[in-house]
């Protein structure tokens, strides 16, 4: 049991990644960001690409995905998001089409298969990161195996919400975006650039997906719909938490990631799923604003 709870862990902690990036954006923009998931798999295949061609370390390819999808998130925001505030249900339209624009340029090769080009490690096909030799060696403790590669991730995650912690609640930065956070108008006309504070924080976002996306790639194959359900996820997660509550993203992240790993231990997968969605349902009937709500949604 203490293994499979070590497991849901692991998991929690790459659907915490994806969904702080989320609450941060949500939160303070109001921006339902449909391509959030796709900004995931591009991390995977930053880690792909820079492992066969520039032959990077594993782990230094985690801060390379975190420029690439922060730049990408940036200019996301600045092209498209900027035009579309106020405007829920537009900004949803919009991103779930770049999310389909992003899917399918991985797919062709971003435009070069239409050339008879082809790049290995885009493309439909699946591919694979391989992990360096000492994180995948596992660790008897107390009678219990445990591999190293998921408590990386574990601490990756947390050092990563420690450091989002920091920019929050102890920068300049940080005040701006709660100040924005709390009234958009107020805090323009006290001098904050909000549209400043808004680009860096998409691009703060987007690059933790990045991340997520790396960490994911070393437990499963890399592939241009690998992050269509975890945008899903992450908006649970946002949802059963609370929007724009770290609190609530960290709680709500253990705790479905926790049921889903022991009932799909005890079951499968599908109903692994199934009790996710109905446990999410319940508590937004008991709890319309989630669990530890700073706003409405």
């Amino acid at each position: 049991m203490a293994e499979i709870i070590f497991i849901g862990l692991s998991l929690a902690s790459i659907l915490l990644l994806v969904a702080l990036g989320l609450a941060i954006t949500y939160g303070a923009m109001g921006v339902i960001n449909m391509a959030h998931g796709e900004l995931v798999m591009l991390g995977a295949y930053t880690a792909v690409l820079a492992i066969r061609y520039l032959h990077v370390p594993f782990v230094l390819c985690m801060p390379l995905a975190f420029l690439v999808s922060g730049a990408i998130g940036y200019a996301t925001e600045r092209l498209l998001v900027r035009h579309l505030y106020g405007r829920l249900i537009d900004t949803l339209l919009a991103t779930w089409g770049l999310s389909y624009i992003l899917i399918q340029l991985v797919r062709v090769d971003f435009g070069l298969a239409f050339l008879g080009i082809n790049i290995p490690g885009l493309g439909p096909g699946l591919q694979y990161v391989p992990i360096p030799a000492y994180l995948t060696q596992p660790v008897m403790i107390g009678g219990f195996h445990f591999q190293i590669y998921r408590s990386f991730i574990i601490l990756v995650a947390l050092l990563l919400l420690l450091l989002t912690w920091w920019l929050i609640f102890r920068t300049s930065y940080g005040m701006q975006l709660r100040a924005v956070s709390a009234n958009r108008n107020m805090a323009a006309c006290c001098g904050i650039n909000d549209r400043r504070v808004n680009a860096w924080t998409f691009a703060y976002g987007s690059g933790l997906a990045g991340v997520a996306g790396v960490l994911l790639a070393g437990l499963q194959t890399v592939d241009p719909d690998m992050g269509t359900h975890l945008v899903i996820d992450g908006f649970l997660v946002v949802v059963v938490g609370g929007v724009g509550s770290i609190l609530g993203a960290i709680a709500s992240s253990a705790v479905l990631g926790e049921i889903n790993g022991l009932v799909a231990l005890w079951w499968n997968d599908t109903v692994a799923r199934a009790a996710v969605f109905a446990l999410v349902i319940a508590i937004i009937i008991v709890r319309p604003r989630g669990l530890f709500a700073l706003q409405g949604r």
